[in-house]
């Protein structure tokens, strides 16, 4: 920036007038605009040394927040009963406090383990009262479901576990597996509703040799509401030592087999029933087509 010639030519004469001015209490802005200097590094130049008045300091917003962080831990509060009080970081509450004693242990490190457990144990009881209302509102959205919506959901739902026929091996067999009774029960039901005939399933068990294997029959057929004895012989899946399973305790009881007899016309619908649930959602794809 350029000046008037001589502007600041006699700089010491201003500078005693700045100073003077500064002395008696004037702001930058005041001595600015009486001594017509526009230029920040001339006016700093010219206050060098000087220090503002008191009434133009800023105060510290955080002035009273360090006093009563300072009150608190004397009290013999903790970092975290300072931080829920004032709402400031520990960082602040660290190097506002540092310097002072640190409170006496009111509670053996048993006893505050034991708090922290029981914390954290309401915490997680919280948690799964939040997950359990979650499921129980997203449950409520289904309602009643229509024929046509358990119609599309089980062709869905075998496409996903059932058997499939493959180019290399022509096996047009419905049979589904699955572990899950809630998955059972709405196969079933699709079944039901495609008109098929209870006595056309046949039913056995997959489970690893080292499960309750009667437990686990005994669980199948109750949920099927049959006699044990109308079951297939079971699978007995043989244990892998360099396998680490993570299918065990009481409520492993294997899979179920669920197979429909003279089953390869309705494999085929089922088939062609998923290419129109794919078609539907992308004309162009061909890719899965047997």
């Amino acid at each position: 920036m350029t000046h008037a010639p001589g502007k600041y030519a006699d700089f010491e004469g201003l500078r005693e007038r700045a100073v003077e001015l500064r002395r008696a209490g004037l702001s930058r802005r005041q001595i600015r605009d009486r001594l017509h200097v526009d230029n920040n590094d001339i006016l700093n130049r010219l206050l060098q040394g000087e220090p503002a008045p008191e009434w133009t300091r800023r105060p510290n917003a955080k002035d009273g927040l360090r006093e009563r962080a300072r009150d608190l831990r004397l009290q013999g509060w903790t970092y975290d009963q300072i931080q829920v009080e004032l709402g400031c970081s520990k960082s602040s509450i660290s190097l506002w406090v540092r310097d002072l004693p640190k409170p006496e242990r009111k509670r053996t490190r048993e006893e505050a383990s034991a708090i922290a457990r029981r914390g954290w144990e309401a915490t997680l009881r919280r948690r799964e009262e939040e997950r359990q209302r979650t499921k129980a509102t997203a449950a409520g959205e289904i309602g009643t479901l229509t024929d046509r919506e358990l119609f599309i959901a089980g062709v869905a739902l075998y496409w996903a576990e059932g058997a499939k026929d493959k180019p290399y091996a022509r096996r047009e067999n419905v049979q589904f597996v699955n572990s899950d009774p809630g998955v059972i029960h709405v196969y079933l039901a699709w079944l039901d509703l495609l008109g098929v005939e209870r006595s056309r399933l046949r039913y056995r068990v997959m489970i690893h040799e080292t499960a309750d294997v009667e437990g686990a029959e005994r669980h199948w057929a109750g949920l099927l509401g049959i006699d044990v004895a109308l079951l297939q012989k079971t699978t007995i899946k043989k244990h892998n030592p360099k396998t680490v399973r993570k299918n065990v305790g009481d409520d492993y009881r294997g899979c179920l087999v669920v197979s429909v007899l003279r089953g390869a016309e309705l494999y085929r619908r089922i088939e062609g029933w998923w290419y129109g649930i794919v078609g539907a959602v992308r004309p162009d794809d061909l890719s899965n087509r047997t």
